[in-house]
């Protein structure tokens, strides 16, 4: 017998639905080769999807946007400061960072885990 509560015309929330995160993941691990283009998209996937996700899955989306955010900061910063050299060496680390931080959380989103710490700045 099926549940009377469910309404077979609504479509039952992705509990574990981990494709889009995976996704975002992927996308921000291929940004900084790309230019971060790919970082756009993943934000914005991260956005729009973050409303109607589960709690643990939330974290992982707002893990991503902060990422972004971070990572954009991050590499303004660093271009400011090609003037003076370092800023090469700078913008190759913001990119290895957005990198570990993405095969980080892609580690805790197939282990079926919230982020531990999604508004930390720090891995």
């Amino acid at each position: 017998m099926s549940d009377p509560t469910l309404d077979p015309a609504v479509p039952p929330r992705l509990q574990d639905d981990k494709m889009l995160p995976g996704i975002g993941y992927a996308l921000l691990i291929a940004g900084p080769p790309s230019g971060g283009l790919t970082c756009v998209i993943a934000v914005i996937l991260a956005y729009i999807s973050r409303k109607d996700a589960p709690e643990w899955l939330a974290s992982h989306y707002e893990f991503q946007i902060r990422t972004f955010w971070l990572g954009l900061l991050f590499a303004v910063v660093s271009g400011l400061l090609t003037v003076i050299g370092v800023g090469v060496v700078l913008m190759v680390a913001v990119g290895l960072w957005i990198i570990v931080r993405g095969i980080i959380g892609l580690s805790n989103l197939f282990k079926n885990q919230p982020y531990p710490t999604p508004k930390s700045w720090m891995l």
